[in-house]
């Protein structure tokens, strides 16, 4: 682990600037497609989440494993939660034949999957490793405090990324923290990544077979 407890929440401030900057020029700003957009998003992000781990020393392997079952548990009950809200959304045509598998590999499992790294997973791993070091999380009083300030992190990261896409300048970065915060308790209750990558993973899936032109978890959308 790296010892510099401060640099951990330096990481944390990076990912709301990189995160800004690449829902901001490549949807805000120059409006690509998704399946284009999601080539400098996915491809960026797992980079600097990779560039993180190596950094701070910390085992992938360790950190699926640990509690996995809870994790597991944790994803099937919030992805009953988070698909149920996208079934509640309007419809739109999907594609069909192999197009439709390509998007429910890009659009769905990977989008999904770097969204719960970035908005939910990174933010905890970061905040968690900065206040150990500080021995904050040495009682309950102490981890609760920390999983506040972690939830905290994540809706600061959230609403960097979403706000650069212009359909969530407004009520819907509101609606986006609340289910995004959703999968974050989900992390921090099973103490496992699982619970929000797998949830957002599925939830994309689902969106992308129920509308993928209307659902609001796969942005960005081609302007009305």
């Amino acid at each position: 682990m790296n010892e510099i407890w401060y640099a951990h929440l330096g990481w944390i401030a990076a990912a709301c600037l990189l995160s800004f900057a690449i829902s901001g020029i490549f949807s805000g700003l120059l409006r690509w497609r998704r399946d284009i957009f999601l080539v400098p998003y996915i491809g960026l992000t797992l980079l600097f989440l990779y560039t993180y781990i190596r950094w701070s020393g910390l085992s992938i392997q360790s950190l699926i494993l640990h509690n996995w079952v809870w994790g597991v548990i944790g994803a099937f009950v919030l992805g009953i939660i988070t698909i149920r809200n996208v079934l509640s959304q309007p419809t739109s045509p999907h594609s069909q034949g192999f197009t439709l598998v390509f998007d429910l590999f890009w659009s769905g499992f990977m989008y999904g999957l770097t969204d719960g790294l970035l908005l939910s997973v990174f933010p905890v791993m970061a905040t968690w490793q900065a206040f150990t070091l500080l021995n904050w999380t040495a009682n309950w009083p102490g981890k609760i405090l920390v999983s506040v300030l972690s939830i905290l992190a994540s809706m600061l990261v959230t609403s960097a990324y979403h706000i650069g896409y212009v359909e969530f300048r407004g009520k819907r970065m509101i609606t986006a923290n609340v289910g995004n915060t959703v999968m974050t308790l989900g992390v921090l209750l099973t103490n496992n990544p699982l619970a929000a990558t797998i949830c957002h993973a599925a939830m994309h899936m689902a969106a992308v077979l129920h509308g993928p032109a209307r659902v609001a978890q796969l942005p960005p959308h081609d302007p009305a």
